[in-house]
């Protein structure tokens, strides 16, 4: 079993420390990457997996409910605790809802459980997304639009891929080829991003970064089970769930912060050292999975 928690970890941790290692000596311009990632190479990830006719899509409904009340309800959940601690619920709130379902969970879970994984993680993660681009910048700005959605590149991939799917449209074979090629350089950029980005943990609000690194995986997983029950998951769906809900905080809730002039500098702590704080949770995680004979 420590031969397979290692097989799935280390390459995410190797990946993103040749980002870190790489930063550290040169000075790449990281957002003009990211912004590359999440207007192409993303998209077209979203778009092929979609689109396949071999991911059967009316079979995820159930996870994806079910992701969306972990987001919705972590928030909830952590409501109060951030009333009593005295801390502004608009800094604390979104980086303990909003997980690194893209630089982490993707890569993670495909590793975890092979390709097979990709159809329910690529769910989950158009989840996390539409909802931190929707109720996230709403609890940011309630004077955001709510029409900002449908400029994402994120979310037309989506819905081009839904309609194709269930069209039953079949695609040429050669363009899936060409976009599973396009959307395969995602999955490696985000890992080397996330490690560019650990670059800037800043400590000065280390008590908040640590608990925010106990309270994000802790409120999903609180949440994960009864949900896994009553909706009925099973297998390769469950074992995502799992992932899904220990994950870390994203690190756009940093770029969204500072867009926002949201505390930057705070959010950075939570994000960062939430993101330090998954290498004590996601081997427990997958080694309670591995175990129980998941995926």
């Amino acid at each position: 079993m420590l031969a397979k928690i290692l097989s799935t970890l280390l390459p995410v941790f190797l990946i993103a420390g040749c980002g870190t290692l790489y930063g550290r000596f040169r000075t790449p311009d990281i957002r003009g990457l990211n912004t590359l990632n999440m207007e192409l190479f993303v998209p077209m990830l979203v778009f092929a997996v979609l689109a396949d006719r071999q991911a059967p899509l009316e079979e995820y409904a159930s996870l994806a409910l079910a992701a969306a009340a972990i987001v919705l309800g972590s928030g909830l959940l952590l409501w109060p605790l951030a009333s009593v601690l005295g801390l502004n619920r608009r800094t604390f709130l979104p980086p303990m809802m909003f997980n690194n379902t893209g630089n982490m969970g993707i890569p993670l879970l495909v590793l975890a459980f092979g390709e097979a994984a990709l159809p329910a993680a690529v769910v989950v993660f158009i989840v996390e997304m539409l909802l931190h681009f929707s109720v996230g910048l709403y609890m940011l700005d309630p004077r955001t639009p709510w029409w900002r959605l449908l400029r994402m590149p994120i979310v037309l991939a989506s819905l081009a891929g839904l309609a194709v799917n269930l069209s039953g449209i079949q695609l040429p074979g050669w363009l899936l080829e060409a976009l599973d090629m396009l959307g395969g350089v995602s999955i490696p950029l985000m890992l080397f991003a996330l490690g560019v980005r650990m670059l800037d943990v800043d400590f000065s609000d280390w008590r908040m970064g640590v608990l925010g690194a106990v309270a994000c995986p802790a409120s999903g997983l609180v949440l994960a089970w009864p949900l896994i029950v009553w909706l009925d998951l099973a297998g390769l769906q469950a074992a995502t769930l799992w992932v899904f809900a220990a994950l870390p905080p994203a690190v756009l809730n940093y770029l969204v912060a500072e867009q926002y002039r949201q505390e930057p500098h705070t959010v950075a702590s939570l994000v960062l050292i939430g993101n330090l704080g998954s290498l004590v949770v996601m081997p427990i995680v997958l080694a309670v999975l591995f175990a129980q004979g998941a995926g």
